[in-house]
């Protein structure tokens, strides 16, 4: 028998009904009135979901593809830019920049911890001539969130530096003020904590990213933000053909974290990754990240001795309908990580903590497997 599926990934997650309902509404004209109030609330309710009075805009694309806009359209061939890079997206970041002729300054980190202000403030000085310094907010390679992302702000603001944080998978997720932190350019996509089918990247642009990015033309068609805001300053549209479907979803999204609240949102994402850490500890798993840095999007649990990743990961699939994630790169058979986005319940979260002691029970764990639900009871019901 076939069970239908929990998507426990780190993306694309699980989607609420009236997301999917959405997306079946009848084709519009995207150059047409119906799109253009689409677009207008679509635009002024994520503002309040980024927390920002910047200008922002709708991209069809992955989030790959808006970090490709960060890239393209601030930096000049051969302007330095600051990247802490501690995992594989710290390193896409990096190589995004690069692509598009910046002269890229990583701060190596060690996987699993989180870049410091201090860093970033030591590499500045010497660098002084740097024009941003980029963040990955959440390395979901290693479940490591930068705790310390608005002294990193205040650092890169008080050297002149644009501040450019890639917050993919987890703006919604956990606390991003991004004008009180001083972000001038924030990235996110729809697939993660915005309970969003992939395909929509988000990017909020403040001013002095604006002087930047009107220096020169930008290097991508596709991507030129100055078109895309010529587009919605004449028109309320898009420069290019939007994923029309995708765009009545992301409504619908927006609209039930607004109807839900944001800190109400953002919270149940904390407590429910309490319940992870508190029923994983208990069971006798150990985490990857430090404890400090520890993400609430991400759990990285690292495998335990004689276990194969892909051996519980199967198991969890076919045996119980539940759907978790592997490592990247040396990581691949070191950890296991659940995505914690999105749709956020005790549905969720008890399901996956005893789907994931069974399995290791049957593969052999000698771990206090029942401890899990017991530990992660008393938080879940908070959510």
């Amino acid at each position: 028998m076939s069970l239908p599926q929990l998507i426990m990934l780190p993306g694309p997650t699980n989607v609420p009904p009236r997301v999917y309902s959405a997306m079946c509404k009848p084709m519009i004209n995207h150059r047409g009135a119906e799109f253009h109030q689409l677009h207008s609330r679509i635009l002024e309710n994520a503002k309040k979901v980024f927390q920002t009075e910047n200008d922002l805009f709708v991209l069809t694309s992955s989030g790959t593809g808006g970090v490709e806009c960060a890239a393209s359209n601030f930096l000049l061939p051969g302007e330095k830019i600051v990247v802490p890079v501690g995992g594989t997206f710290g390193e896409r970041l990096a190589e995004a920049f690069r692509t598009y002729g910046a002269s890229v300054v990583p701060i190596e980190v060690k996987m699993g911890s989180a870049p410091t202000a201090d860093q970033v403030r030591e590499t500045l000085a010497r660098q002084r001539d740097a024009k941003a310094v980029a963040v990955v907010y959440n390395e979901t390679s290693t479940g490591t969130t930068v705790r310390e992302l608005q002294k990193i702000g205040e650092v890169a603001k008080s050297s002149g530096a644009l501040f450019i944080v890639d917050a993919i998978s987890v703006l919604g997720g956990d606390d991003l003020p991004v004008d009180k932190w001083g972000i001038d350019v924030c990235i996110t996509a729809s697939q993660k904590c915005l309970a969003t089918p992939p395909g929509l990247a988000l990017i909020s642009v403040s001013k002095d990213a604006w002087r930047l990015a009107e220096r020169a033309k930008p290097r991508s068609e596709y991507f030129s933000l100055i078109k895309c805001r010529k587009f919605r300053d004449e028109k309320m549209e898009t420069p290019f053909t939007p994923a029309v479907s995708l765009f009545f979803a992301l409504d619908e999204a927006l609209q039930i974290i607004l109807e839900t609240g944001l800190e109400r949102w953002i919270g149940r994402h904390k407590k429910a990754s309490a319940a992870y850490y508190s029923a994983f500890g208990k069971m006798g798993l150990g985490f990857f990240a430090e404890e400090g840095s520890r993400s609430t999007v991400v759990i990285a649990i690292n495998m335990p001795q004689g276990i194969a990743a892909k051996d519980l990961r199967e198991r969890l699939r076919t045996k119980y309908g539940v759907v978790v994630a592997g490592g990247f790169g040396s990581l691949k058979d070191a950890i296991f990580r659940i995505g914690n986005m999105g749709i956020v319940t005790p549905r969720e979260v008890l399901t996956t903590i005893s789907s994931v002691g069974a399995v290791l029970e049957d593969l052999g764990f000698r771990g206090r497997s029942g401890a899990g639900i017991e530990a992660a009871l008393p938080i879940v019901s908070e959510i």
